[in-house]
């Protein structure tokens, strides 16, 4: 008989977010259905892992509604408000500790209702080697970074309890770890999968604009400008309402966009990024993107399109894939960044393919056809 332990991924997370929610809802939603094809996943079962097999064992969070709740209840407390899919999450035993404040939240959203601000938690924060024992104590395999755009700090200091407690790290945001040949040698030297950074939606602005991009560069269509802007009303949008901390933000996305165009499109003529906070939107995301091109004949076209989705579920299923795809390079053994996955699943991977080989790749990882991961070429770097 199967051991049913060995099928189990013990996961912490690090931000108990609109994002976390929509995770957590998402593995006791379906957990509890009989059906063999789970909307938004890749597959029911990858590589012998189901979605009822990731386990939330310890999570960490800075805002005082949250902090000693049980992680079934501090999804659903305030300024979270993603929509609700599962209201019967079960209590999990596990409460949500204090975690390392840093650069984790923005002193600008203070001001804000209390249903939006953060409340920074007044209590002693813990050190390195409490979060580190934590990691080790509940046995951890994958730790998910669910911290606010621009948490450059606060990234890097989870990155470094990962590498010492030994666990995969999955970066879920736009601060370069993964993308960072410093860092993708410190996993590599320590034996340890990464992947990321900053996680693609199911079907979000930018993967739709990559897959636009790509049409108009296999169709022959040059690209003289481009914007996609984006709206929305949850804690995120209103956090990249400071503008220093969106720069890694646009970057990823613009990047994310450029990979996949015929020749790149000039700094003037491409718009990319988080554009404003409307609070009655709540989770709820709109995004417009317009494309301007020549066809034969360089007669001009444009096009132009809206897209409406709940941010937090849309990426839950691709968090609940880089989790079991985590584990899987884990149990082999593989070390560094995980290119393939990493390049289908964020927007800011080591190595940048086109949606279609990225695909084709992390397909063969997953089946273990040989296709483990595309080291990327790393220089001989020291530990920052």
């Amino acid at each position: 008989m199967e051991n049913l332990d060995s099928k189990r991924i013990n996961v912490a997370i690090v931000g108990v977010g609109n994002c976390a929610s929509s995770l957590i809802q998402g593995i006791h939603y379906y957990g509890s259905k009989n059906t063999a094809e789970p909307t938004g996943l890749m597959h029911e079962t990858l590589s012998g892992y189901r979605c009822k097999d990731v386990h939330i064992v310890a999570a960490f969070d800075i805002d005082e509604r949250k902090v000693g709740m049980d992680v079934a209840e501090a999804i659903f407390a305030p300024p979270n408000c993603t929509e609700v899919f599962c209201e019967d999450v079960p209590k999990t035993g596990v409460a949500v500790q204090m975690g390392r404040i840093l650069d984790g939240y923005s002193d600008h959203m203070a001001g804000y209702p209390d249903e939006r601000k953060f409340m920074p938690m007044a209590a002693s924060e813990p050190t390195k080697a409490e979060i580190v024992a934590v990691l080790r104590e509940t046995d951890v395999h994958v730790l998910m970074n669910y911290l606010p755009v621009g948490s450059q700090q606060a990234t890097e200091f989870y990155a470094d309890c990962a590498l010492e407690a030994g666990v995969a790290f999955v970066n879920n945001i736009p601060v370069f770890i993964a993308s960072d040949p410093v860092w993708a040698r410190r996993f590599q030297q320590a034996g340890l999968p990464i992947i990321g950074d900053d996680i693609k939606a199911q079907v979000g602005a930018t993967i739709v604009h990559r897959v636009l991009t790509d049409l108009f560069h296999k169709r022959g269509v040059p690209i003289d400008r481009t914007y996609q802007l984006n709206t929305g009303g949850n804690t995120d949008f209103l956090n990249m309402k400071n503008q220093k901390r969106l720069e890694s933000k646009k970057e990823s996305k613009t990047e994310a966009v450029q990979a996949v165009a015929a020749s790149r499109i000039e700094d003037e003529n491409i718009h990319v990024g988080p554009s404003d906070y409307v609070p009655w939107q709540n989770d709820n995301k709109v995004c417009f993107i317009r494309m301007e091109g020549r066809l034969f004949g360089d007669v001009p076209m444009n096009l132009e399109l809206r897209l409406s989705v709940e941010d937090s579920p849309n990426s839950a299923g691709v968090a609940i894939d880089m989790i079991r795809c985590a584990k899987v390079a884990l149990d082999r053994g593989i070390a560094g960044a995980v290119a393939a996955p990493s390049s289908f699943f964020c927007k800011h991977p080591p190595v940048q393919y086109t949606d279609d080989v990225a695909f084709q790749l992390t397909e063969a990882f997953i089946a273990g056809d040989g296709v483990e991961v595309i080291q990327t070429p790393l220089k001989s770097v020291s530990a920052s």
